[in-house]
């Protein structure tokens, strides 16, 4: 089957290339810039929520915290800086994916990914897709994808960007970032280290976090060369290396640690004709963790898995309005561990994406997939989605999509309980999004509903603990997202917010999903005045359960949190930035998991260089 993979890549890649060179060449290449570019095309009928440079920088590095405070997904830590997971629109963690410049990289071995080992500094723009994806971005993209961009630009530029920071609990983050780029080469580098002591005392109590350091170091370099006008050569590389210790709920517990590494590379060729995009991705990652129960000891538990991704995409533009897309990838996971004999799995998926505009106001996208494995059985999986701009200050979309999560390696391979006979898990969803547009105004109002079933769990079985294809849950909801600016001379002001309402239902047991909230809202008001900036920041997360039946003697309370931030802009070309943050002004003592306290008010200071 691999044999037969890479020859057929092979040959496509050469008809392609041998096609492209009978045919005119394309001048405009400016917006060839992410390798994520399915986001663009094929998301018109989804909320796609947008976080800027701009925004990143002044946020906290942690992508959690990030992204809690900006848009409606909740998020369960085991403390600061600890382990973190994502709940999007009512699912699992794993049933959300992380998307690296268009490649899924959710862990094989627990199929999520941990949202406190990503350093945001290092990307250009985050995006958060809600909704199904798992035809345009594979298992977990059921509840919604958070995407990890990179940009490679040809402006002709060679930039500098420094930024330092140091706060509470011995908190230390630095990054470099570089840009060197003339018509035909971009040359982009990134260096991050960020460490804490995070030992915080919790709030109306004696007692403080124990044993919660971590620390992690971050490097990456993407390079783009325009071979000629027809062809370009992208490259992204990624090296995570980091390290936690465990936060103690007891002082008796025995202290813990956990290091992981991380690789992630890719390789991209594009090729452009008048008609034609060609795409040929070749991606190789890596990821290995050891997991040390008793620091003082050398002994430890461990995990890695490799990965290798080919993917060819061919876009095919009928005329000005019609884009038919076919792709074809292949991929092959090899995983071995502790608990874990050496184990490979090979998938192979066909795509057909296809988009039509109809005038001006109207569009419809077509999207499936159908994959090949020995592994599990795979359903045919599909989207439909439809817009349609009653004015330039009313949009309404429609779409309607089959999802899927397949079994993890530890779900199929754990020696103590793994379950061969495992069945992906599969989802129907569909979703009504309305966009509203009035001068510096925009507010949009999505509507959902999700019917999964075969979720898996693990239960008792005799004396092991087996995963087993059992739950079936139904989760509907409604997102809202406000964004306004307002200018008065140099006073510059805006708000953006976004409030979500979410029922999770386990069907069989009529209750709630354990840490999934009914209600969350976010709002941050911005003030700019020629070098001063300003942000007010507030973040509410309702009540959760934390026992499946729903027991309210074990419910974690709702909180509400602030923060506070102001910079100034300094130099005669403006070229530094001085800033102070506070967060959690008012001290409130809150916890997302229940035993694992935050901590109260805390402070950072953070100067930035542009050269």
């Amino acid at each position: 089957m691999k044999k037969s993979i890479l020859i057929l890549f092979t040959i496509i890649c050469s008809l392609s290339c041998l096609a492209q060179t009978k045919l005119d060449s394309i001048q405009n290449l400016d917006e060839v810039i992410l390798s994520d570019s399915k986001l663009k095309t094929f998301t018109n009928t989804q909320s796609v929520l947008k976080i800027t440079d701009s925004v990143i920088k002044k946020q906290n590095a942690l992508l959690t915290h990030l992204l809690n405070s900006n848009t409606p997904i909740y998020f369960k830590e085991n403390g600061y800086g600890m382990v973190s997971s994502a709940s999007f629109r009512g699912t699992t963690a794993q049933q959300t994916a992380v998307v690296w410049n268009g490649i899924n990289i959710n862990s094989q071995l627990n199929g999520q990914t941990d949202f406190s080992t990503v350093n945001t500094e290092i990307f250009d723009n985050i995006d958060v897709r809600s909704g199904g994806g798992s035809v345009l971005y594979g298992s977990g993209a059921i509840g919604g994808s958070v995407h990890l961009n990179n940009e490679i630009r040809y402006n002709n530029e060679n930039t500098n960007y420094i930024s330092t920071s140091f706060g509470s609990f011995s908190t230390i983050n630095t990054t470099y970032k570089g840009h060197y780029s003339t018509s035909k080469l971009s040359v982009n580098a990134n260096v991050s280290y960020l460490q804490s002591e995070n030992d915080y005392d919790y709030v109306d109590s004696n007692r403080s976090n124990l044993n919660g350091a971590f620390y992690s170091n971050n490097f990456g370099l993407n390079l783009g060369y325009k071979i000629n006008d027809n062809n370009i050569l992208k490259v992204y590389s990624s090296f995570y290396d980091g390290q936690r210790h465990f936060a103690l709920q007891t002082s008796t517990e025995t202290p813990s640690k956990y290091k992981n590494r991380d690789t992630r590379n890719l390789i991209e060729y594009v090729g452009l004709t008048d008609k034609f995009t060609s795409k040929l991705k070749v991606a190789y990652i890596t990821e290995n963790y050891k997991y040390f129960s008793n620091i003082a000891r050398d002994t430890y538990t461990d995990g890695d898995v490799n990965s290798l991704i080919l993917k060819y995409d061919l876009s095919y533009k009928l005329d000005d309005n019609i884009t038919i897309n076919p792709v074809i990838d292949y991929t092959q996971n090899s995983g071995k561990g502790s608990s874990i004999n050496k184990v490979k799995r090979d998938v192979t998926g066909f795509n057909l994406l296809y988009k039509h505009n109809i005038g001006e106001r109207f569009l419809y996208e077509i999207t499936t997939r159908q994959e090949i494995t020995n592994n599990y059985n795979s359903p045919l999986l599909y989207s439909l989605g439809l817009k349609y701009s009653f004015s330039d200050l009313y949009t309404l979309s429609i779409n309607g999509s089959k999802n899927y999560r397949v079994p993890t390696f530890n779900d199929l391979y754990w020696q103590d309980g793994g379950n061969l006979n495992l069945k992906p898990e599969n989802s129907y969803q569909i979703e009504i999004g309305n966009v509203f547009t009035y001068k510096n105004l925009d507010l949009s109002l999505t509507g959902y509903y999700n019917d999964i079933k075969d979720m898996i769990r693990w239960l008792p079985t005799g004396t092991i603990w087996m995963p087993i294809n059992t739950d079936h849950v139904k989760t509907y909801g409604i997102e809202t997202a406000l964004n306004v600016k307002q200018s008065f001379g140099e006073n510059h002001l805006s708000l953006s917010s976004t409030y979500a309402y979410t029922v999770s239902e386990d069907q069989e047991r009529e209750t709630q999903l354990i840490y999934v909230p009914y209600h969350k809202a976010t709002a941050t008001l911005s003030y700019n005045y020629k070098r001063l900036s300003a942000y007010y920041q507030q973040l509410y997360v309702g009540e959760v359960f934390t026992q499946s039946d729903n027991n309210k003697k074990y419910n974690i309370d709702a909180y509400y949190l602030s923060h506070f931030g102001v910079d100034y802009t300094f130099g005669s070309n403006k070229n530094f930035r001085l800033g102070a943050q506070v967060n959690n002004i008012f001290n409130h003592n809150y916890q997302s998991v229940l035993g694992r306290f935050m901590p109260g008010t805390h402070f950072n200071t953070y100067l930035n260089f542009n050269f």
